[in-house]
């Protein structure tokens, strides 16, 4: 069995005074991909931005490859093999594609991942390396943000809304791809609003609720009534 390589143990996670995790535990397996489902509020994006310090926790509520992290800054977090897709994509549209894929590189990190193998897995990027980057559709300018993320080399990458707002044929080419990505010993969490896809994307599935885990289990043992009833905080 592969060891964990992340984990969070009671994580709890506020925005001021408001409380929008509540004692989230959750494991994920080195070269594992996992999903995190739920409706909008679920508090999905702030469990991944909690993992990836925007958002100070307790430092033994996450663990990354046996060390307390939770307490660190988002930049050492980073460096250590942790790299966030943040939902929005929040490319610097005075830089072109390039020098946004070459922002991933600074925190210098060494592997597979370089500008030729990011344009190799996305073509469309090596056409489009000069332009502006917000000058691209909504799905370029995602490939650009996962191919800024790869380009840092993580252990560990962290998908906010994967496919959110994209056209359908986009979304296709980035499911399609990520196969690649994770045999190049990448770990993924998920977020994704169409469960049917997560469900066939991840081995594993996280169901959230108002900040806790409703639902845990492998994607291929839990029935759509489960999710459903998970999901919606109702019976199927």
């Amino acid at each position: 069995m592969s060891k964990v390589l992340l984990q969070t143990d009671s994580l709890n996670a506020f925005y001021g005074d408001f409380q929008a995790l509540y004692d989230v535990d959750m494991s994920v397996c080195e070269g594992e991909t996992i999903a995190i489902i739920g409706a909008n509020g679920a508090g999905k994006s702030t469990l991944l931005r909690s993992i990836a310090g925007l958002i100070k926790t307790e430092p033994e509520s996450v663990r990354f490859d046996g060390t307390a992290i939770g307490n660190w800054r988002a930049d050492k977090i980073a460096k250590q093999g942790i790299a966030l897709i943040p939902e929005g994509r929040q490319l610097f549209p005075s830089l072109s594609v390039e020098e946004n894929l070459k922002l991933g590189s600074t925190v210098g990190r060494t592997g597979h991942w370089q500008l030729d193998t990011v344009y190799q897995l996305f073509p469309v990027l090596k056409e489009r390396r000069t332009q502006p980057s917000t000058s691209l559709s909504g799905g370029q300018q995602q490939m650009v943000a996962i191919g800024r993320a790869l380009m840092s080399n993580p252990e560990v990458l962290l998908f906010d809304e994967i496919s959110l707002g994209l056209a359908p044929v986009i979304i296709n080419t980035i499911y399609e791809q990520l196969p690649n990505i994770i045999s190049q010993g990448a770990t993924a969490i998920i977020i994704e609003q169409d469960v049917g896809r997560a469900m066939a994307a991840a081995s594993r599935v996280y169901c959230l609720i108002e900040g806790r885990v409703k639902l845990e289990g492998s994607t291929h043992e839990l029935t759509r009534e489960q999710i459903t009833e998970a999901y919606f905080g109702v019976a199927a």
